[in-house]
């Protein structure tokens, strides 16, 4: 049996955690007990260093606009060389929280920088690597932020403005459109009706697979 690249991507307060932990469970119940879970940007010692550098900056001074993206393009290859395509390779099935969506969207949407520039930086370092499935949880913005707000203190992301995770949300979309492996599930409904939404649409594409 394969092993297949799940991920889950969205806004802040878009429920990903959860997520994870419910497509987990569906993949138990067809009997992949075989599975990795990972979170970008992190996910091995190196990249969680980095995943703080992103975050943080160090001593006051924060990346600029293209630092970040070079510097989640870090991580993520040193996710992806280490920790996702072995497990793949063995057989193990790997649940993301984000992956590389999430710099579409967020760089390239929210902070609008030219998607030339990341799609080229991705198929430079990614090599046409990508996931076999992607669950968009989709909110609007402020909802998505309030729901942040009421899990403690918010990061420097969490703190960009509203437009900003506006134009991050319209990116999103428009990817999701154009890509026949990233599932739409809208995120604004009760978590007993994301999970069963989420049920659904996993054990349609599961179902479809030949070597499940």
């Amino acid at each position: 049996m394969k092993g297949k690249f799940i991920v889950i991507e969205g806004l802040e307060g878009a429920g990903k955690t959860t997520a994870c932990n419910t497509v987990s469970s569906i993949l138990r119940e067809y009997g992949i007990n075989d599975i990795v879970c990972t979170r970008e940007p992190g996910g091995t010692p190196l990249a969680e260093k980095l995943r703080d550098l992103f975050k943080y900056g160090v001593n006051g001074e924060l990346p600029t606009i293209k630092a970040e993206v070079l510097i989640l393009y870090a991580a993520r290859v040193q996710l992806v060389d280490t920790i996702i395509k072995p497990a793949l390779k063995c057989g193990t099935w790997v649940v993301g929280d984000r992956h590389d969506l999430s710099l579409q969207a967020y760089q390239g949407g929210g902070r609008g920088i030219d998607s030339q520039l990341t799609f080229s930086l991705r198929d430079s370092v990614l090599e046409g690597f990508c996931p076999n499935l992607t669950l968009y949880l989709d909110l609007p913005p402020l909802l998505g932020l309030q729901r942040a707000q009421a899990r403690g203190v918010l990061d420097r992301i969490e703190k960009e403005s509203l437009l900003f995770f506006k134009y991050t949300r319209a990116r999103y979309l428009a990817l999701a459109k154009q890509d026949k492996s990233i599932i739409t599930i809208d995120a604004t409904q009760s978590l007993e009706h994301v999970t069963t939404a989420i049920h659904t649409c996993m054990s349609h594409w599961l179902d479809q697979q030949g070597d499940v």
